[in-house]
């Protein structure tokens, strides 16, 4: 693997981790972005927090670097409701939320940004 391509892999790693991490740090913030026609919005954001931070750290490990990036994908295109959800609702208005996530402009600037982490992760899905 090039020298940028594992730089690229660590920094998606620690990214992942700690947005994984967040779950369970602050699950309020992540069960305010849960749309309401979804069931059990705690376990979602545990389940969601759970699969971040396993996956990220997976990564890093060679045998599973690719099973990791699969989850990855997967993981970020479950999730991915939840950003259209809280983009379409204009901003949600919770205590939970700091005023960054509760405003509805930022939700939708970080809807195309998905895709890139999306790319990215699909990128270590690839054998070198």
């Amino acid at each position: 693997m090039s020298r940028p391509k594992r730089i690229l892999q660590w920094l998606l790693a620690v990214f992942m981790t700690a947005a994984g991490i967040g779950h369970f740090v602050r699950p309020a913030l992540y069960v305010a972005l849960i749309p309401p026609f979804l069931p059990a919005p705690e376990l979602l954001v545990y389940a969601s927090g759970v699969a971040e931070t396993a996956c990220g750290i997976l990564l890093m490990v060679p045998r599973t670097r690719r099973w990791a990036a699969w989850g990855l994908v997967a993981t970020l295109i479950a999730i991915y409701p939840a950003n259209i959800y809280h983009a379409a609702s204009g901003g949600l208005s919770s205590p939970d939320l700091p005023p960054a996530f509760a405003n509805g402009t930022l939700a939708i600037i970080r809807l195309p940004f998905q895709f890139v982490f999306l790319a990215w992760a699909w990128w270590y899905t690839r054998k070198d």
